[in-house]
């Protein structure tokens, strides 16, 4: 059917969640993969004009498990937050939830990251959010889940006023992403001052004002990085 159709559009959200998401997954006169946010208003759907401050409004400062990230809808950059919670289990097998991002890529980046970092998960149960009812299916936000995981974890927040993205491989090295300006330009909007991205495949890159960007090759060095010190 929906070769037959020149538009197929899919609207996303849970109930519980104030914002809706209208995405276009085919378009045969334009891009696909652009996404429209909307807010559940009493006099009905409302446009929010702006999605990254919206679902950012709200975010704990200070708290370990919560993580900025900046992903690609289409040709919108947007910041959403992903939040992390590892705790030790009490059943025989940990419990598992990912909500917003892809179950067996959340398993794969668990894997990773205790193998490759040495922190032990296997013995806990661990949750994965993405604030605001956004799903987010790019490989970009692998990095800032194993970011938050990693805070939860050493229950050490990340340091304030970051952003994190980057593709995660499986023997822990970190591979570039695509629309740099884009995420720069839009963390820089919102007024960020970092941003921690893979060192792989680094090219000259129009940066910002006032935005400092930090290049990590693999995940130890990212966590190294985003993790402050807790005695600070």
């Amino acid at each position: 059917l929906e070769h037959m159709v020149d538009c197929v559009l899919y609207f996303e959200g849970e109930q519980q969640n104030a914002y809706r998401i209208l995405r276009a997954a085919k378009n045969r006169f334009g891009s696909t993969n652009e996404i429209g946010v909307f807010e559940m208003a009493t006099t009905g759907l409302v446009q929010v004009p702006n999605p990254s401050a919206a679902l950012l409004a709200g975010r704990p400062s200070g708290v370990p498990g919560s993580c900025i990230t900046c992903s690609m809808e289409g040709t919108r950059p947007i910041l959403a937050e992903i939040q992390a919670l590892v705790s030790p289990t009490s059943f025989g097998t940990p419990r598992r939830m990912a909500s917003g991002i892809d179950y067996n890529r959340a398993m794969l980046l668990l894997a990773v990251l205790e193998k490759r970092a040495g922190l032990l998960v296997s013995n806990a149960d661990v949750y994965i959010n993405v604030v605001g009812g956004l799903r987010i299916d790019e490989p970009a936000a692998d990095l800032a889940t194993v970011v938050a995981l990693a805070s939860s974890v050493r229950d050490r927040p990340v340091c304030e006023d970051t952003v994190i993205f980057g593709e995660v491989g499986l023997t822990g090295e970190l591979r570039r992403v695509s629309g740099l300006e884009q995420r720069f330009a839009e963390a820089a909007r919102l007024s960020i001052g970092r941003c921690v991205c893979p060192s792989m495949g680094a090219m000259p890159i129009s940066v910002p004002q006032g935005l400092e960007v930090v290049r990590v090759s693999n995940i130890r060095e990212a966590i190294d990085v985003c993790l402050q010190d807790s005695s600070l």
